[in-house]
């Protein structure tokens, strides 16, 4: 069996390298249509910790804070669905996943880590 080739990068990292962290972002925006891609992006991150240079490492964090973050914002708007502004809050939320998430592949395209992964905003 033969292995992929390795893109290698003006930067000096390569394409692998790379690629666990972007499928890890699709599944987190996978939400909307499948509903349970961000369960197998935290799954994957968690899984894939630990095992990358360090800028790969922020974005693992990232990722993993994204899911924690967006379970308690989604939480908190079902949980306001009563009272009229959970709809709201649901949105804020939505689009606070999708920037986040561009945020992250803007980032990890240009080769360079997250800046600040413990953030609670975008």
């Amino acid at each position: 069996m033969t292995q992929p080739p390795v893109i290698q990068r003006a930067n000096g990292q390569t394409g692998s390298s790379r690629l666990m962290p972007m499928v890890i972002y699709l599944c987190h925006l996978a939400f909307f249509v499948t509903g349970i891609g961000p369960l197998v992006g935290v799954f994957l991150a968690y899984l894939n910790r630990g095992s990358g240079p360090d800028w790969i490492e922020s974005h693992y964090r990232y990722q993993i804070r994204t899911f924690w973050i967006g379970l308690l914002y989604s939480a908190i708007g079902v949980l306001t669905l009563l009272v009229l502004i959970g709809w709201l809050v649901l949105l804020a939320a939505a689009i606070w996943l999708i920037l986040r998430c561009a945020r992250g592949l803007t980032w990890l395209d240009r080769g360079e880590s997250v800046p600040d992964p413990t953030t609670w905003g975008i």
